[in-house]
């Protein structure tokens, strides 16, 4: 008897849309409590966090809406076999809502119509110049693979991102946005000063035009062995007037690549993808699999989407996992950034930025636990300052799954 591929997938989706769903229930209702939580009293504006109140429920009313239409897609899509690239056709839509209406009413959207749609049409061209090699690669491997197959799959993806990792911010970023180096003066001395200290190989300091999109702030840093690179968004130096705050912000980035988080999640990216491609491997053969998806023949292609649908259930489990990983590490950097003597300044940037950016002050904790790939602020702080307390004794080190990329983004 075949197995019902079909029928478990969308049963495991339709049980996740009502777990997620009674998740975001209860974050709607925290999200609708008319009071700041304690620990924020007299830290936080009531203007504040009334304005992160409004923005934080029209993102919930439309999150509802968006995983609805989704998730009814998507079962429709399965269920009568249509074709797959019809799984993604009502992104649009709600991106345009996202940006010129919700973004734009609180205030964040920067954008104009234009540069949204010349952004989409950059991707496309990026699409079909990068896209049609990469799949007939994929599609070579696969047909002459043989039984080392996975290890092929594995070792020509392991290139491709590290082909991807190096021309990315060298060549497609700045097809979006302008990158100059930072001004001299005191802000760069001392983002260098501190790298310096870490040996830390930084060889280039930008601002990137993050204001041209939206007035949300992020900083990163990136690049391999001694050619490192940091970014900061010219939002993020407006949001935090005090220089000492931005540097507390780098510090704490800082202290993920003192610390090999960027390593570790390198290395379980690797891992992660070399066991994917081994289950691959057991299935793409299996007649069963394509005809319960409505498929009489076996495309490559359609078998590598096929089995990403099969194996939804890990991926929930392993984000879920590295999501609690992933807080740990924030964890250890708030730490790190505390044991250079950036407590007060990394504190007041935290504030500043939850602030600034409309963050939620009020979250469930079953909601946070489940999707927070970072801890929720006034929490991680409290409990951070905890850890360095156990990370004395404990010396733990923990991993998590990125785009080699550190990121903090308000």
């Amino acid at each position: 008897m075949a197995f019902p591929y079909l029928e478990a997938v969308l049963g495991f989706m339709i049980c996740v849309y009502i777990f997620e769903t009674y998740l975001d229930i209860r974050q709607h209702a925290a999200l609708k409590l008319p009071t700041l939580p304690k620990q924020l009293e007299g830290v936080v504006s009531q203007e504040k966090f009334v304005k992160s109140r409004a923005y934080s429920l029209d993102k919930s009313y439309f999150h509802f809406v968006r995983e609805a239409a989704t998730i009814a897609l998507d079962i429709t899509i399965l269920a009568f076999g249509l074709l797959p690239w019809l799984w993604k056709i009502t992104d649009l839509p709600f991106s345009l809502y996202s940006t010129f209406v919700i973004e734009a009413r609180h205030g964040f959207n920067k954008q104009t119509v234009w540069l949204f749609f010349r952004d989409i049409f950059k991707g496309i061209l990026l699409s079909l110049v990068f896209g049609p090699p990469i799949v007939a690669a994929i599609i070579y491997i696969v047909q002459k693979g043989g039984p080392y197959l996975a290890i092929y799959l594995w070792s020509f993806m392991f290139l491709l991102s590290l082909l991807m990792m190096t021309i990315y911010p060298i060549l497609i970023a700045p097809l979006f946005n302008k990158f100059t180096p930072l001004p001299e003066g005191t802000l760069r001395e001392k983002i260098e000063k501190l790298a310096s200290s870490l040996s830390f190989p930084l060889k280039k300091l930008f601002v990137v035009d993050g204001s041209t999109r939206s007035s949300h702030s992020n900083a990163y840093m990136y690049g391999f062995f001694k050619n490192k690179r940091i970014v900061l968004y010219d939002t993020l130096i407006q949001q935090c007037a005090n220089e000492d705050e931005i540097v507390a912000v780098i510090a704490h980035e800082l202290g993920h690549w003192k610390l090999n988080h960027t390593m570790y999640s390198f290395i379980a990216v690797q891992v992660l993808s070399f066991l994917q491609f081994g289950g691959y491997t057991l299935v793409r053969n299996s007649k069963d699999l394509f005809r319960s998806f409505g498929f009489d023949t076996q495309p490559v292609l359609i078998g590598l989407m096929i089995f990403q649908h099969t194996v939804i259930p890990l991926q929930h489990i392993v984000s879920f996992g590295l999501n609690l990983i992933s807080r740990a590490f924030e964890f250890q950097a708030d730490a790190f950034g505390k044991k250079l003597g950036f407590a007060a300044s990394l504190r007041a940037a935290l504030v500043k930025l939850q602030e600034e950016n409309l963050s939620a002050m009020n979250t469930d904790p079953w909601y946070s636990a489940y999707h927070y790939s970072h801890p929720h602020w006034w929490r991680g702080w409290q409990l951070s300052m905890n850890l360095i307390r156990r990370q004395i004794r404990l010396k733990c080190r923990w991993s998590w799954l990125s785009l080699g990329l550190c990121n903090l983004e308000g």
